[in-house]
């Protein structure tokens, strides 16, 4: 996948995000690590559902909340013009409950979708994943 100077890939997982910008052209992919800014997680995830002893994972309800808040942030990002381009890259789970809180906006914003987890991987496993998607 080509991206454009200036386009965002975002690697996000259940409690991380890490933000990149593309430094290169279209031809050649330089990402570059950018400040995320706080991902609210006081959002709750769209499970809707309470932890029990059928379903005791609150962790997951977390990781939801984590999900919606980096959406979210994207959204506004979206929104206030300050991005053009995206590509998102996250854990199969994190994707799905990301693309419930996608803004319009952001989803025609969107040049691909990666469903890996690589928030712990080097740079140049990201920029591989982004020309291979």
């Amino acid at each position: 996948m080509e991206l454009r100077n200036g386009a965002l890939v975002a690697v996000v997982d259940g409690n991380h995000l890490k933000l990149f910008k593309n430094a290169g052209d279209a031809g050649s992919l330089k990402l570059t690590e950018q400040k995320t800014g706080d991902v609210s997680s006081e959002n709750k995830g769209s499970t809707g559902h309470a932890s029990s002893s059928a379903n005791p994972d609150d962790s997951q309800q977390e990781e939801d909340s984590f999900a919606a808040g980096v959406a979210e942030l994207l959204n506004k990002k979206a929104l206030g013009g300050s991005l053009d381009q995206l590509v998102v890259i996250a854990a199969p789970r994190t994707l799905g409950e990301l693309r419930k809180h996608y803004h319009k906006t952001l989803s025609a914003k969107l040049a691909g979708e990666v469903a890996k987890d690589l928030t712990g991987h080097s740079l140049a496993d990201i920029e591989k994943a982004v020309q291979s998607a």
